[in-house]
């Protein structure tokens, strides 16, 4: 049950990071506001790269190696799943205090991403053993 939880949470984070990434040519966020704000910060990429994009990359991952554990479990996939829910909570809280401190403005989509894996620590900590 806990990696179909990961699983839904980690296609939403997908979902988010498709429409963050594509916002140029969609046009979902609105100019000047959270998303726009947050995504043309210095804070919205790293190495030139957007944030939103390697959201992409790893939640498609993340994607992949959940569902090959749900139909294959193994200790080696079990420990790469909650060492990156783990991983990705410390930098979801980062992002958080990035947000609302520091920036001043909030990204319903980054928020979505952010608490979706905060979300996942709770349940990767209440059922570590399941």
């Amino acid at each position: 049950m806990k990696y179909k939880i990961f699983l839904l949470i980690f296609v939403i984070g997908l979902i988010s990071s498709l429409i963050l990434t594509t916002d140029n040519l969609t046009g979902i966020c609105k100019p000047g506001q959270g998303c726009s704000i947050i995504n043309g910060s210095a804070y919205g990429s790293l190495f030139g790269v957007k944030n939103s994009v390697y959201g992409v990359f790893i939640f498609s991952f993340m994607i992949l190696l959940t569902l090959f554990h749900i139909n294959n479990p193994s200790k080696h996939t079990r420990n790469i799943i909650h060492l990156a829910v783990i991983v990705g909570s410390i930098i979801s809280l980062y992002f958080l205090i990035l947000q609302a401190f520091v920036i001043k403005a909030l990204c319903e989509f980054c928020l979505l991403i952010d608490f979706g894996l905060l979300i996942a620590l709770v349940f990767l900590i209440y059922l570590w053993d399941h």
